[in-house]
């Protein structure tokens, strides 16, 4: 009597290693695969440096007795302002590499003061080997790139400004 086969499992551990491998390898902190209705994300966290503590000063022998100063409140620090809306701020969708234009030595997709159209791409985002190109998702004037050229970037990191 023949048992049952059960449906084959879209799992790889094979692929999970690959992945780490990768994270590992390029000093990223995570990555996240598609295909079909597979999807994995792998991540790590880094540990944090052990704390670093110094010797106190010694008291000097011969320090002059000062009267003990009330002690200032500390300013409560204001929070700080984002410089653009979140509206004109293009982020990364990925992990990955940033390139500001198609091929070394061509010209910049855009550059800073250029009025781009919604959909024009922006830069493009290398991930495992794929150009991936980053789109305007409004029409404007491009006010700032937050990143350079080569730089690797995080998901939702903050790309391009445009206003």
């Amino acid at each position: 009597m023949a048992t049952p086969k059960a449906p084959a499992d879209p799992f790889d551990a094979r692929l999970v290693r690959k992945l780490a491998d990768i994270l590992n390898d390029t000093n990223l902190s995570e990555i996240e695969v598609e295909h079909g209705e597979l999807k994995i994300r792998v991540a790590r966290t880094l540990a944090a440096p052990a704390p670093v503590y110094a010797a106190a000063p010694a008291p000097l022998a011969h320090a002059p007795a000062a009267a003990a100063a009330p002690a200032a409140a500390p300013a409560q620090a204001a929070p700080a302002e984002p410089k653009y809306a979140p509206g004109d701020v293009v982020k990364s969708p990925m992990v990955g590499t940033v390139y500001l234009q198609p091929s070394p030595g061509s010209p910049a997709f855009a550059k800073v003061g250029d009025q781009v159209e919604e959909g024009q791409t922006l830069l493009i985002v290398e991930a495992m080997k794929t150009m991936n190109p980053i789109p305007a998702h409004k029409s404007g004037k491009i006010l700032e790139y937050l990143v350079a050229d080569s730089q690797p970037v995080e998901y939702g990191e903050p790309l391009v400004v445009i206003g």
